[in-house]
């Protein structure tokens, strides 16, 4: 295993951590705002683990929020009962690069929770589906993944089905330019090295939405 591989997955254990820590601390209820559990979380990671930085925005997005992708920026919703949501975090750790996206459901609805494990089934299905390919544009795999969602009966509400991610900062995207991103416009083999020659890492991420019913799912994590 390289050393970029060894700490991308170290780095996105302790994320995994975090999540499970946000759980057991029972930080996840009802009649708090997405931007006070956003702060949470935030001081949580910090105690824990030191992290201070994040690569990209955090995100806490409940109920009808969690229909917005990722560049949109929603109001601040208060979490209700019965209710749906997921994180999207990005922290540095040690200057490597973390994303997760998990989504959680409170209380019992069972469309949420279909919802909250398609997402996951669909996000090992895709993997599974990519790891037999040894040639692969991003719009393929993007059309892929999205076409899980009708598979599912759900919608796909990402404007990208993943991305590239490294050591901080990655390369960086130039306006227009999708080749780092799991994009309908990227006609890159994701298989190609990056301009140094080494291996890329990439980020897997799956949307599915309901938007009669307002509400989405959101599930990422290490692709390769």
């Amino acid at each position: 295993m390289s050393i970029t591989k060894s700490k991308l997955i170290e780095a996105e254990g302790i994320a995994v951590k975090l999540f499970q820590e946000i759980e057991l601390r029972g930080l996840i209820i009802p009649g708090k705002s997405e931007k006070q559990l956003n702060t949470e979380i935030f001081a949580l990671a910090n105690e824990l683990f030191g992290i201070e930085k994040y690569w990209h925005k955090r995100i806490v997005r409940s109920g009808a929020n969690t229909l917005s992708p990722y560049d949109e920026n929603p109001p601040n919703l208060i979490i209700r009962e019965d209710d749906i949501l997921f994180f999207d975090f990005g922290p540095v750790i040690e200057d490597w690069e973390a994303d997760l996206g998990r989504t959680y459901v409170i209380g019992n609805d069972p469309l949420k929770h279909k919802l909250k494990n398609d997402i996951e089934t669909a996000w090992h299905e895709a993997k599974g589906w990519f790891n037999k390919q040894t040639s692969l544009t991003g719009a393929a795999f993007y059309n892929y993944v999205a076409g899980l969602s009708s598979k599912y009966g759900w919608e796909f509400g990402g404007q990208i089905a993943g991305h590239l991610i490294g050591e901080f900062p990655h390369e960086k995207l130039d306006p227009g330019n999708y080749s780092l991103y799991v994009h309908p416009e990227n006609n890159n083999d994701m298989f190609l090295p990056d301009e140094n020659g080494n291996k890329r890492d990439w980020i897997l991420e799956v949307h599915f939405v309901d938007r009669d019913k307002k509400i989405g799912g959101f599930f990422e994590q290490l692709l390769t």
